[in-house]
């Protein structure tokens, strides 16, 4: 039931991402070849930005393949820290991306560029912004349901590339009202929304790779069920942290010291089965049993 439920989930990972691999090729193509055709710089870095957005979409796909191999001898607790790693290289690809925009921006306003309004980059804007709302919009559904930090991190880039394009379109408009420097200053707009986005994507996988607990709510969600069950007299000890997409915890549960091993041990088996039913997400846990005496209460 476990493999099946991170098979299942990474069935749904690679769909979203193959079909933003082919979102991000046409756009790219489209956006650079525009861009140059009309001379929007903004265009043309709004089209890096699509580029950049493929790279993390393969990023993705090779962190679900290797994150998802068995536990080994090497490796015990999984290779989910691959996906991690996958989302901080997205991290690091957006903020080098917003900064790369900012750069050749303003290199741009230096030398005194004066840019001019195409129909052209509002078309392309406007399908860019639809498109890439909507592949926005369906990561993040999967990787909620998934608890995939890296294709969280790669739905937040394509809002980032939809924002982009919303800057290109600002820019357009500006140009009509006659600011010649439009164009770039929207290219400056979009390099910084986006290295904010990618700090933002880095400073969780370092809180992740930092051991930092599970998120409060799905503690609290933890506590209920175990609190639900009727053999467990007390708890305490409850730890928890992440491993990729997979929750690891160890807590200390206090039974009827009256009751036989086996009995105790079927306690904690059932623990083991409702938990990760009960928050569906995959989930490892380790239980030490302990008899209900006023010694071992904390």
């Amino acid at each position: 039931m476990h493999n099946h439920k991170i098979e299942n989930a990474n069935k749904q990972i690679r769909f979203v991402t193959k079909l933003g691999i082919l979102g991000n090729m046409v756009l790219s193509i489209v956006k650079v070849g525009v861009g140059l055709l009309v001379g929007s710089i903004a265009l043309v870095a709004d089209g890096i930005h699509s580029l950049s957005d493929m790279a993390t979409d393969f990023a993705v796909l090779l962190g679900v393949h290797f994150g998802s191999r068995q536990p080994d001898e090497s490796h015990p607790y999984g290779h989910g820290r691959i996906e991690t790693f996958a989302a901080a290289f997205i991290g690091l690809v957006l903020t080098a991306g917003g900064g790369a925009m900012i750069y050749y921006a303003a290199v741009d306003i230096a030398k005194g560029s004066v840019r001019v309004a195409h129909t052209a980059v509002l078309v392309v804007a406007i399908i860019s912004i639809v498109s890439k709302d909507l592949l926005y919009r369906l990561s993040k559904r999967v990787a909620v349901k998934t608890h995939s930090s890296a294709l969280y991190a790669n739905a937040w880039h394509h809002r980032s590339d939809a924002l982009s394009s919303v800057a290109v379109l600002i820019g357009f408009v500006t140009l009509k009202f006659g600011f010649g420097y439009g164009d770039q200053i929207a290219a400056v707009a979009v390099g910084l929304m986006i290295i904010l986005v990618g700090i933002g994507v880095i400073g969780d996988c370092l809180r992740e790779l930092t051991e930092s607990a599970v998120d409060a709510g799905t503690i609290e969600h933890i506590k209920d069920i175990i609190n639900a069950s009727p053999s467990i007299r007390q708890w305490h000890k409850l730890r928890s942290r992440m491993v990729g997409r997979e929750v690891f915890l160890d807590l200390h549960i206090l039974v009827d010291p009256e009751l036989s091993i086996a009995a105790a041990h079927e306690i904690s088996e059932s623990l083991e089965s409702t938990l990760p039913a009960e928050i569906n997400r995959p989930v490892n846990i380790t239980v030490h049993i302990e008899p209900d005496m006023p010694e071992l209460r904390k």
